[in-house]
């Protein structure tokens, strides 16, 4: 499964972004779908994940309420739609499928190209 992340760019503190991951695989609509991020010096991190249907979605504590995840099945795509950005937001963000949100969040099965956010203060 080939995942490919874009959307990405500069943004002033407080402004907003969309992000769009499309896959190459049909059967997308299968598999929970996520978005990680990386800052420079840290860790990899869970940003949101969604389940197949849509009906679950999981949000780390440092972006719940201002990002909303979402995915469109039938054009094999999710979105992270970023509000109210903040410089501490800035990383690259990549999107990632797994079985289900638990296994996603453990350790994505695939993977794709990143791109980066930064965040003006």
């Amino acid at each position: 499964v080939q995942l490919q992340a874009s959307g990405g760019g500069l943004v002033q503190a407080g402004g907003s972004l969309r992000l769009s991951c499309a896959s190459s695989e049909r059967t997308v609509v299968d598999y929970a779908m996520g978005w990680f991020r990386q800052a420079p010096g840290k860790e990899r991190e869970i940003v949101s994940a969604i389940n197949w249907s849509g009906s679950s979605t999981f949000y780390a504590d440092s972006v719940r309420a201002r990002f909303t995840i979402s995915r469109a099945n039938v054009k094999n795509m999710v979105y992270l739609q970023m509000n109210s950005l903040k410089p501490e937001d800035t990383a690259v963000y990549y999107c990632a499928l797994d079985d289900t949100i638990t296994e996603l969040i453990k350790s994505p099965r695939y993977r794709g190209q990143g791109t980066q956010v930064t965040v003006s203060s």
